[in-house]
């Protein structure tokens, strides 16, 4: 069966769906986006994902596309007509379609929205977090709004690849500081050596991150304190565990930073165990 994409009102075969030339996300990364999971053909904690796509919008001064229920619709509509049962649906809404010009279009110019879904494998996501990942430490070289959930990843898609060359699966960032950041595509956690989960406060400097935010109930539920303050990669590789989390993964325990292992180089037992409750307190849509 062939893919599904909603453009702008329809849906078309993924092959041939496409976006005008001069759509402000293609000519400026002038838009917002969000990843949000799906678990038994379900969307995973939908509400906070459209707040904080809400918020997005407001910061750079985007009128939201439709209603929220309307949005949720198109949403769900996507993800059944590409028969997705365990995988990931996007959503990306950009400023529009106007003449080039770096000035926002003439008001009224209506918003973009793109929506694609497509599966993910679980058996091969379990097997990740059973094996762990490595990930590397590069320098953050971001805008100062990474808190906005923009298209604008060029950084990020850099910082990816060195990691991959590297044969890890994630690159950290690194502030001005020496402090950590976020990671490319996800957040970033380590377990000290007393017990404590430190991950970096939700400010303009990184993402709140959906699953970031949920975990912090689950941790809570199972007794963990959380210190949201910033941490060294020092830190990190004294550290019991280390993490990293998404709405594409969950929990990945983190085996090896910048080649040093943390811990005894295996998958953190504490890790492992937010990872399997994690969807007993996500949010699951109808």
């Amino acid at each position: 069966m062939s893919r599904i994409a909603y453009v702008n009102g329809q849906y078309l075969p993924h092959e041939s769906a496409g976006i005008h030339i001069e759509d402000r996300g293609f000519q400026f990364s002038d838009g917002v986006y969000e990843v949000c999971e799906v678990r038994a053909g379900r969307l995973i904690d939908a509400r906070l994902h459209l707040d904080r796509l809400d918020r997005s919008l407001r910061e750079l001064r985007i009128a939201p596309p439709m209603a929220r229920g309307a949005l949720l619709v198109v949403l769900n509509e996507t993800v059944r007509r590409n028969r997705v049962r365990e995988g990931l649906v996007y959503l990306q809404v950009t400023r529009g379609i106007a003449r080039r010009d770096h000035g926002f279009p003439a008001e009224g110019t209506p918003a973009s929205v793109i929506v694609t879904a497509r599966a993910l494998n679980p058996t091969a996501n379990e097997a990740k977090a059973a094996k762990g990942v490595k990930v590397i430490s590069v320098p953050d070289n971001r805008w100062d709004r990474v808190d906005i959930k923009t298209v604008g990843l060029l950084p990020n898609v850099l910082a990816k690849q060195q990691a991959r060359e590297a044969g890890a699966f994630e690159a950290w960032f690194i502030d001005a500081d020496g402090h950590v950041t976020e990671g490319a595509s996800t957040n970033a956690w380590i377990l000290t050596a007393d017990g404590a989960l430190v991950t970096r406060p939700a400010e303009t400097g990184i993402l709140r991150g959906i699953t970031r935010t949920v975990l912090m109930e689950v941790a809570a539920a199972e007794g963990l304190k959380v210190e949201e303050r910033p941490f060294t990669i020092a830190e990190a590789l004294r550290a019991r565990e280390a993490f990293v989390t998404s709405a594409s993964s969950v929990v990945l325990p983190v085996i090896a930073i910048d080649g040093q292992p943390i811990g005894n180089g295996h998958p953190g037992l504490v890790a492992l165990k937010l990872r399997s409750r994690f969807h007993d307190f996500a949010e699951a849509g109808v």
